[in-house]
């Protein structure tokens, strides 16, 4: 896929305040670490995060969305009478239905006449509505659009260590379970729009396109739903999701530099979606990616899903390490297993 006209005018995040840290997560689970024996230290060690944050209890998906909707807004030059397009890309969502994008609608603001809809893949959802919203700009469809992912990943640690607390598990019985412990909270949106939009001498940070790949064969890797009315559960074969997940990225990192006509040498930065140290090592190793390129953000965020991606540029950008001009890789990789790379030129 290819873009002419399609820029992020602007980007924000919003993050929870409470800290929740590994530390903290490993003396709720003292009882399980005495009866297994487990050393103290191993989730920060392993993953290399030291805290993740927390949604306040009651905090709705929809909230954390229309906080971050409107501080992309706030930080644009765009109206939210010119949004058409609406798209709520979280993993998590308020209920079944309506869509959330309809309770974060009316909690923005944004006018009657925008198209609204959920697009959720996983990890996947923020950089999937962006080539939606693109491809919709690119075809006269729409000018500008709001894309808002909000993420709560309080419930799905709480019930894990409920789960770990109570039930008589093994050593190899946990394992499954550990991947929920990464999980972080958090919230991005993106005003997304056609470069004749930008006003003030905005920089057009533009999309310039990318390649995605699908292998379902591996679907089953990691698979969460719901656990009760309040809770949600998830369990992750995760040697074997990261070995397949590094053999999908390679497979879609060749094609990518060949249809953005570009090589590693090509871009300033390269954004991952953040999980921990050993997917990173991995994946740059696998890509042959310059680790110094890199910025992440998973040792104070933790995974959080379909916003780790976008905040982390986010990040980098107000870190003065994404810089006007330079060219950016976006490389998100979600359970399913799909595979979507993006190339930015900020």
């Amino acid at each position: 896929m290819r873009f002419d006209h399609t820029c992020i005018e602007s980007l924000a995040t919003v993050l929870p305040t409470e800290v929740l840290s590994s530390d903290e997560i490993e003396r709720r689970l003292q009882p399980l670490y005495r009866r297994l024996n487990l050393p103290e230290g191993r989730l920060e060690l392993m993953t290399g995060i030291r805290e993740r944050r927390v949604w306040a209890r009651g905090t709705l998906p929809s909230d954390a969305s229309a906080q971050a909707g409107r501080a992309a807004l706030a930080r644009s030059g765009v109206r939210p009478e010119q949004i058409d397009l609406f798209i709520h890309s979280a993993v998590c969502r308020d209920m079944l239905e309506p869509a959330t994008a309809a309770f974060a609608h009316r909690k923005i603001g944004l006018p009657s006449h925008a198209q609204i809809f959920d697009l959720s893949n996983a990890c996947l959802g923020f950089l999937n509505a962006l080539t939606v919203a693109g491809s919709m700009i690119e075809a006269g469809q729409i000018r500008c659009a709001l894309v808002v992912a909000g993420e709560n990943g309080r419930p799905l640690v709480e019930q894990t260590l409920a789960t770990l607390l109570e039930k008589p598990l093994t050593r190899n019985e946990i394992k499954p379970y550990f991947a929920n412990l990464t999980i972080g909270s958090g919230a991005v949106a993106a005003v997304v729009c056609h470069r004749s939009l930008l006003v003030g001498g905005r920089q057009p940070h533009r999309l310039v396109g990318g390649v995605a790949r699908a292998a379902t064969a591996h679907s089953d890797l990691c698979k969460g739903d719901t656990h009760g009315a309040d809770a949600l559960a998830m369990q992750t074969d995760s040697e074997r999701l990261l070995d397949a997940g590094v053999a999908l990225a390679k497979e879609t990192w060749d094609e990518f530099c060949r249809v953005v006509d570009g090589s590693a040498a090509s871009f300033a930065r390269f954004i991952c979606h953040q999980v921990g140290n050993t997917h990173r090592r991995r994946l740059y190793e696998i890509l042959a990616l310059d680790l110094a390129k890199d910025f992440s953000t998973f040792e104070t965020l933790g995974n959080m899903g379909s916003v780790s991606l976008p905040a982390t540029l986010a990040a980098a950008i107000e870190a003065g390490e994404v810089k006007p001009g330079q060219r950016v890789a976006l490389l998100g990789i979600g359970s399913g297993l799909n595979c979507l790379m993006l190339a930015l030129e900020w």
